[in-house]
């Protein structure tokens, strides 16, 4: 009897050891080099703990092809499978996320979710002069991505006619539409759902056959590292931007007033973070010129008398460079507008009265201090022993003169040592 519990006992524990693991990470909003670099910890991470599958969920708008292309590389080479889930409910794979369902191992999609929309979008502006050039551009653009999205859909024998058209024509499917036209193989309510549906369910990874057993799996969650959240936080355009801005105001500060330390160090440390985020992410060099010249104009216009066109115009080079400085269709989102107007406005009235009045006091003339001394009229009280008593500016000063004066005579200060005048007799 104590044999057989004890036998129990074991298959229990080895049971309970070999259960397997499905780790979730989640991909939401637009695309970038965080979402890359969060796949790839946690692709890195399921093979550590010896996971069955990794499970990821999908909620984007597009984004970043370059971004996407690492992403695809990263599940493509993956040695476990890689399941792509469209969840939560309203959630959707537009865009980029279309391409990472199609490169999936397993695609899946909850109820009330659509994917498609997959038209891929230059961030180079159009020139009228020279249509044909742009023209021929776009076209090698949009074959190369049906090409790509078409050897996907060839690699996961899923539906490659809709796949051109979702690249092509730029059209969408709903979750149902989806399964039953071959493009996912899963429409479930939630993980549960789709873990009870995956089981059993034998999926081709590189070279080998692996069967999925997911009902009863252990899911552990995978959280953010600290350097995929300083990248999705950098790589907001919203974000690069205020530290583009701040990068500018803190040196214009530092050189305006030089020894003020801490705008300097504020400003330098922005323009480093801004330089990293502007190398991840494609902006418009014309937007970004935009800016320094609307800020240039704002300044000028303190200097030049006018009817402030110098100022109206940099608010307005300003606010244009900074809808210019993102394109909101590539990386999914943009800056947001009413961040620029208040920028813009906040920035036209700093300049313009704020700085104004700055320069103003600094040519003002001074009224205290040794160099307000100098020049001012005093008057001899008394004579002493080594100078003189004299009255200045309603106050008792000691002085002294290379020439003699008498009681009652006005001279000249001519400089202030210590708290001595030198005095100098006053002409008539």
């Amino acid at each position: 009897m104590i044999r057989l519990a004890f036998f129990v006992l074991l298959a229990c524990i080895s049971l309970f050891a070999s259960q397997p693991k499905v780790l979730e990470v989640q991909i939401q909003g637009a695309i970038s080099p965080a979402s890359a670099h969060h796949l790839q910890s946690a692709h890195a991470k399921a093979r550590e703990i010896d996971a069955q599958a990794l499970l990821v969920k999908l909620d984007t708008p597009g984004g970043l092809v370059s971004s996407m292309r690492e992403m695809i590389q990263t599940i493509t080479n993956s040695s476990l499978p890689v399941i792509v889930y469209v969840y939560p409910k309203g959630a959707h794979a537009a865009s980029a996320g279309t391409y990472l369902l199609y490169a999936s191992h397993v695609a899946a999609m909850a109820q009330g979710t659509n994917l498609g929309a997959a038209t891929p979008v230059s961030l180079m502006p159009q020139n009228e002069t020279n249509t044909s050039a742009s023209g021929t551009l776009e076209k090698k653009a949009l074959s190369d991505a049906a090409a790509y999205i078409r050897s996907l859909a060839q690699m996961r024998d899923r539906n490659i006619s809709w796949a051109e058209e979702a690249v092509q024509e730029a059209k969408s499917l709903s979750a149902q539409e989806a399964l039953r036209a071959g493009v996912i193989e899963f429409v479930a309510e939630d993980v549960e759902d789709l873990l009870a549906q995956l089981d059993g369910k034998r999926i081709k990874v590189l070279s080998k056959e692996v069967v999925l057993r997911t009902e009863n799996a252990e899911r552990i969650t995978y959280e953010a590292d600290w350097k995929t959240k300083f990248l999705s936080v950098i790589t907001n355009p919203n974000i690069a931007y205020l530290f583009i801005l701040v990068a500018i105001y803190g040196i214009f500060f530092e050189l305006m007033n030089p020894g003020g330390i801490f705008p300097g160090v504020l400003g330098a440390i922005s323009g480093v973070v801004a330089m990293y985020a502007l190398n991840m992410l494609p902006f418009n060099y014309a937007g970004l010129l935009l800016i320094f010249f609307g800020i240039a104009f704002m300044v000028l216009e303190m200097f030049v008398a006018g009817f402030g066109v110098l100022g109206i115009g940099g608010a307005v080079a300003f606010a244009l460079g900074s809808v210019l400085l993102f394109d909101a269709h590539t990386l999914g989102t943009g800056i947001s507008l009413p961040l620029i107007i208040a920028f813009s406005l906040v920035s036209l009235g700093f300049f313009i009265f704020v700085l104004r009045l700055f320069l103003r006091s600094r040519s003002a003339l001074i009224i205290s201090g040794a160099e307000q001394m100098v020049g001012a009229q005093a008057e001899v009280v008394a004579l002493l022993k080594d100078g003189y008593r004299v009255r200045c500016h309603g106050e008792m000063w000691h002085a002294s003169c290379q020439e003699k004066l008498d009681v009652g005579e006005k001279a000249e200060v001519v400089s202030l040592e210590g708290l001595v005048l030198i005095l100098k007799p006053k002409k008539e």
